[in-house]
């Protein structure tokens, strides 16, 4: 998945329909769907799902790696059972697991084979937007409970999707492309298939203010889309009523000013699927430069949801994640709890959080 984690060098996401996806948005009082990621399977070897059940999850969030099941074109790559195609075990046990707590899946689809973009790596764009279309209705039509699907993550910032210069339209329109073509694949499939487009992050190579307004079509239009997903990553505490301290990133506490792009990019009120948001406790490591006390993350943990619910416009808001890596200097230490399984305080503050 993308960790989203440039923050310190930029500034210093199962339901069977698209009303019960969105059943969570129709009221500022209705708490908004709760969103993580994490394991399948925890270190113990024990399924992760009673965690996920007890935390009171709506959706569990997990990559689909388009290059490593698809590693060789496909002959009819519309056809989940082409034999070119090696999807992955885990996700399998993920869908099984997820149905048994009565948990929905959202999917993360990114990352191009070689013999879809020239050879290049992986988070370069497929030279021919279909290619990726194609994959996702044989994905599609292999997971049918799955409704929830998000293309590329965090695509606004360069080595997640290429090309991106610098403060340039040249990736926006890029992913406009691909977003189009997923979003109408993955409807002739089902109408009931939520298409979660954007996927930003609070900064980016792109900023998302300049992202959303760059996305756009030849034809000068929006790409379609069903939620627009952000990860807000931020340094300052979830409150509402701060403004942007820079002017085109957009964190937690800049919901409302995404909002208001979207609604005059799109003429509608967009849900915003907000996938990823943390915080790290104890230290910094490789990713943050900030951390908090594990007292305080469970503050944050609270606030953020506090300030999603005050919305009518937030589709859910996802923890990322749900343990800590193993003990270590530059271990992330975000999860709820700790790698040998003991809960934090935010495992608590996660679970009653409404």
């Amino acid at each position: 998945m993308t960790l989203a984690i440039a923050l310190a060098a930029s500034a210093a996401v199962a339901s069977a329909s698209r009303d019960a996806g969105h059943a969570k948005i129709s009221s500022a009082r209705a708490p908004v769907a709760k969103l993580i990621w994490g394991p399948v399977t925890l270190p113990n070897g024990k399924s992760a799902f009673p965690t996920y059940h007890k935390l009171g999850v709506n959706v569990f969030e997990i990559d689909l790696d388009w290059a490593t099941t698809a590693p060789t074109r496909p002959s009819n790559p519309q056809d989940p059972n082409d034999p070119a195609y090696q999807w992955p075990a885990e996700l399998n046990v993920a869908l099984s697991q997820a149905a048994r707590y009565g948990i929905s899946i959202c999917l993360l689809v990114q990352k191009t084979p070689t013999w879809a973009n020239g050879g290049r790596s992986s988070d370069w764009e497929p030279t021919d937007p279909a290619d990726y279309a194609n994959f996702l209705i044989a994905a599609s039509r292999r997971y049918p409970a799955v409704r929830h699907w998000m293309i590329w993550g965090e695509p606004n910032r360069d080595g997640n999707f290429e090309p991106m210069p610098v403060n340039s339209s040249v990736g926006p329109r890029a992913y406009a492309l691909l977003l189009n073509a997923a979003y109408h694949a993955l409807k002739q499939v089902s109408k009931a298939n939520i298409v979660i487009g954007g996927d930003t992050w609070s900064f980016g190579t792109v900023e998302p203010a300049d992202f959303l307004r760059w996305m756009r079509l030849p034809d000068g239009k929006p790409p379609p889309l069903d939620d627009y997903g952000h990860n807000p990553f931020s340094r300052r505490f979830p409150q509402a009523g701060q403004q942007p301290y820079f002017p085109g990133g957009r964190d937690i506490d800049d919901l409302a000013t995404l909002e208001a792009q979207l609604v005059k990019t799109y003429h509608r009120r967009v849900p915003e699927w907000l996938s990823e948001f943390t915080i790290s406790s104890n230290h910094t490591n490789y990713a943050f430069s900030f951390d908090v006390s594990r007292e305080q993350q469970a503050k944050w943990v609270t606030a953020a949801f506090s300030l999603v619910n005050s919305y009518n416009f937030v589709a859910g808001l996802g923890w990322f994640e749900l343990l800590d890596q193993p003990p270590g200097r530059n271990a992330l230490t975000n999860g709820l709890e700790t790698w040998a399984l003991a809960p934090k305080p935010a495992f608590s503050a996660y679970e009653h959080a409404r």
